[in-house]
C-alpha cells in the first residue's frame, strides 16, 4: 500500500493550508490514518490521528488549529491547518495502518510534505 501526500509549500504566521495524503493498492480496510512531522534536529511526532470510527486524538500544541478528516470512499486523509506558526515549520508525513487483499496488514507512510511557517 502506497501513501502519496500532498499540499505543502510556504505560508505566512497566521496562515492556512491543507495537506492531503492518498492511499492505494491492494487496500481491503483502512483503520487507522494520522499526520507525524518532524522538524530539524528533532524526532518525528504525531500531530493528529484518526480512527476508522472517527476518533481523533491531537498533540496539545495543534489543538483548536488543525484538524483532520478522512474521506474513506477514496482513502483519504486531510489536514487543515490553520493559524500556523514558525513553530510549525517540519516535514509533514502521513501513515495509515489496516489490512490488504491478501489477508496480511499494512503499516505504511507517505513520502513527506514540507510545510514552511514565515515571512
Amino acid at each position: 500500500v502506497q501513501l502519496q501526500a500532498s499540499g505543502g509549500g510556504l505560508v505566512q504566521p497566521g496562515g492556512s493550508l491543507t495537506l492531503s495524503c492518498a492511499a492505494s493498492g491492494s487496500i481491503f480496510e483502512i483503520n487507522d490514518m494520522g499526520w507525524y512531522r518532524q522538524a530539524p534536529g528533532k524526532q518525528r511526532e504525531l500531530v493528529v490521528s484518526i480512527t476508522s470510527a472517527d476518533i481523533t486524538n491531537y498533540t496539545d500544541s495543534v489543538k483548536g488549529r488543525f484538524a483532520i478528516f478522512r474521506d474513506n470512499a477514496k482513502n483519504t486523509v486531510y489536514l487543515q491547518m490553520n493559524s500556523l506558526k514558525p513553530e510549525d515549520t517540519s516535514v509533514y508525513y502521513c501513515n495509515a495502518h489496516g489490512s490488504n487483499w491478501y489477508g496480511g496488514d499494512f503499516d505504511s507512510w507517505g513520502q513527506g510534505t514540507l510545510v514552511t511557517v514565515s515571512s
